[in-house]
């Protein structure tokens, strides 16, 4: 006579495969692979950390950095150098640029700490990508998520959203003296072009600084023209101020970039976070009817005791 305990294993091992007594198979040793011991050799190791390291993260970290330092390092120089040229030949009274060069002072202090913020978050956000990375979980085993860290990844994508705008215009504002360099620049190659073609006397194309805003209207003398203007772009100061202009505006694009490249990365990650909670609470749930499956499984055999 079958009884009921009987008839629900029976069920049970038909419902659920994975439930049914395990077959163990004879599995034939690695050669060259595994040592004897059963202890990974030095090879296996190191590919084993390099499939652990998040590359995408990796790269965007070093676009990063390289982004701000030239941004904050050719910026800091450039924008000394600008006051020396206009304090040398557009404003020789002090108290015309005072405001300029207390607005100059203020922004090489920002750049400090642009770039120790930016060193910072970096190395968050490549830590971020560390222990996101499924090749993580294969390393450290079983992978685990909470709630609290899916907020965290949330958090750094809204917080690295909001930087990618800030940084943006950033971008646009430094191709700002950028233009105002190049203006100054190409007056003289106008210059020189009308000398060469004795068309129009040089000294009747000019450079008013003061139509930027940068200086007051006031200020002595305020414009460049001629030969002047021609020596002012000869000197070094003008043309390492240039050139620096035009790199940190390269700098901030490169930050651009990276932070559009980081926050790929974090929505991936995020998702990535979200499905391995999905699969952890299946996990719970599978694991909590297995228990359930040996619980029917032990009583039945504890009636079928009694019985005998």
């Amino acid at each position: 006579v079958i009884t009921r305990p009987e008839m629900e294993i029976g069920r049970y091992h038909w419902m659920y495969r994975s439930s049914r007594p395990h077959r163990y198979h004879h599995v034939p040793a690695l050669r060259g692979s595994i040592s004897p011991l059963g202890i990974q050799g030095c090879f296996e190791c190191c590919i084993k950390c390099l499939g652990g390291v998040p590359y995408a993260s990796l790269v965007a970290t070093i676009l990063c950095f390289s982004g701000v330092a030239l941004f904050c390092g050719c910026g800091h120089v450039a924008l000394t150098g600008t006051v020396s040229i206009l304090e040398q030949h557009f404003s020789t009274n002090a108290s015309d640029h005072a405001l300029l060069s207390e607005v100059i002072q203020l922004m090489q202090y920002v750049i400090y700490g642009i770039a120790s913020f930016f060193f910072l978050y970096g190395i968050i956000l490549l830590a971020e990508g560390f222990y996101t990375t499924s090749a993580v979980k294969e390393l450290h085993g079983e992978f685990k998520t909470t709630a609290c860290g899916r907020c965290i990844s949330g958090m750094f994508v809204f917080l690295t959203y909001v930087l990618g705008v800030a940084w943006l215009g950033v971008f646009g504002f430094s191709a700002v003296p950028v233009f105002m360099f190049y203006n100054i620049w190409s007056t003289c190659e106008a210059i020189k072009t009308l000398q060469m073609n004795m068309t129009v006397p040089g000294d009747q194309v000019c450079v008013d600084i003061r139509q930027y805003g940068i200086i007051p209207w006031n200020a002595v003398p305020g414009k460049a023209c001629g030969p002047i203007l021609e020596n002012i772009c000869n000197t070094n100061e003008f043309y390492m101020s240039y050139h620096l202009f035009i790199v940190a505006c390269a700098g901030a694009g490169a930050t651009v970039i990276a932070l559009i490249h980081f926050l790929m990365i974090l929505s991936s990650n995020w998702a990535y976070l979200k499905d391995a909670s999905k699969m952890q609470a299946y996990q719970d749930i599978k694991a909590k009817e297995e228990q359930e499956l040996q619980d029917i499984q032990s009583r039945s055999k504890e009636q079928l005791n009694s019985f005998t």
